[in-house]
């Protein structure tokens, strides 16, 4: 630059060098925990490899036998299930809740306080409290013979037809105040002129909530489905710890079938195919729904 000193241009030699440094520190180490480990794994998922002698290149195998495995299907189908549910009603139970609580009243930060307490317990100490819950004698069981409903008490981590969804309202109950937090962030940047102009023309609660707060809610709401998808893809702590996938895999999700057949099983190739699996889920489900936005925004 003609005008310029040799002091602006050290100074700004040296801004840009902070600045690079700021970038490429993190990222480089990203690389070395995240990325690298990663991009490991999707070599490690062609080959079999016990973990101790040198891995010996299979190329798609592992993926092959993905779909002769009695064990895997029945786990991507409880997968499935688990991100339908735990994703439906963890995203309907926050935002309900952020409804709720979104209107400044007395004590409105203690009610907050209560719904978001369970996401600072542990996912293993979440498990441990629910397995007293639905121990034989536990509350559950506890309040049906109360009732007079003595006939459907169960031992309900015990039952394949109850274990799977068991597991899902301590899941449920942990993830509803987490969301719940999101769309309150969300809702305070819903201008509330919108509201009073509506309401003065005559729309009702309801269109109020689908016309005006919805639509400003779409921020947030990728980022709760983006949150929601990968914890519950990735879910693990809860249903390891209450029933390890049983009985009889009844409740096997992606994760703990990877976990015991990779770690456990010493079958660390196939259990790298699983991980890579569950990653391409992931991102294949943000991805729709994304672009699904995309065309809706550009629709309108």
């Amino acid at each position: 630059m003609a005008g310029a000193s040799p002091k602006g241009i050290l100074r700004g030699s040296r801004d840009t060098v902070i600045l690079l440094a700021f970038v490429l520190v993190p990222f480089t180490l990203e690389m070395f925990w995240t990325f690298w480990p990663a991009l490991n794994s999707v070599y490690i998922s062609l080959t079999r490899w016990d973990g101790i002698s040198p891995p010996q290149f299979i190329g798609l195998d592992n993926y092959a036998r993905m779909w002769s495995d009695d064990t895997f299907r029945l786990a991507l189908r409880n997968t499935v299930i688990w991100l339908v549910l735990f994703g439906g009603l963890s995203v309907l139970g926050g935002l309900g809740l952020a409804l709720l609580l979104d209107k400044p009243r007395r004590g409105i930060g203690i009610y907050r306080a209560i719904f978001f307490l369970p996401v600072v317990f542990s996912l293993v100490v979440t498990a441990l409290v629910w397995r007293m819950i639905y121990q034989p004698d536990g509350v559950i069981n506890s309040i049906l013979s109360a009732v007079g409903l003595e006939d459907q008490a169960k031992i309900w981590l015990g039952d394949p037809d109850t274990a799977l969804y068991a597991q899902i309202l301590p899941a449920l109950w942990r993830q509803i105040g987490y969301i719940m937090v999101l769309f309150l962030a969300g809702l305070k940047t819903v201008d509330p002129l919108l509201h009073e102009a509506a309401k003065m023309d005559g729309a009702s609660a309801f269109e109020r909530f689908r016309y005006i707060t919805l639509p400003q809610l779409r921020p947030v709401s990728t980022v709760v489905l983006a949150v929601t998808v990968i914890d519950a893809l990735r879910s693990f702590d809860i249903v390891w710890s209450l029933t390890q996938g049983g009985p009889y895999h009844s409740s096997e999700l992606l994760s703990t079938y990877q976990f015991a057949t990779g770690v456990q099983g010493s079958q660390l190739g196939y259990g790298s195919a699983l991980a890579v699996l569950i990653f391409v889920l992931t991102v294949g489900t943000i991805v729709v729904y994304l672009a699904r936005s995309l065309r809706e925004e550009e629709t309108a």
